[in-house]
C-alpha cells in the first residue's frame, strides 16, 4: 500500500476542501507540504500535495473531477 499524490494546490484550503470532498465519499487522504507552503508565503512556490492510496486514485479522481462540474 502506497500514497501517490492525486493533485496539487495552492493553497491548505484548497487542499482541504478536497480531502474533505473524497471523505465524503469514504475515501481517506492526506495533505503533504502544506506548512512548507505556508513557510513560503503561499504563493505557489511549493503546490500542496493531496495524497491518496494507489488502489482509491482512480475513483478519488472522478470524484475531484465531478465536484469541479458541480
Amino acid at each position: 500500500m502506497s500514497l501517490i499524490e492525486l493533485a496539487g494546490y495552492g493553497t491548505r484550503v484548497e487542499a482541504e476542501l478536497a480531502r474533505l470532498a473524497l471523505d465524503a465519499e469514504g475515501i481517506e487522504a492526506v495533505i503533504f507540504d502544506a506548512e512548507t507552503n505556508s513557510f513560503f508565503g503561499g504563493g505557489g512556490l511549493i503546490s500542496v500535495r493531496l495524497m491518496v492510496i494507489e488502489e482509491d486514485y482512480d475513483e478519488a479522481a472522478e470524484i475531484l473531477k465531478a465536484d469541479r462540474k458541480a
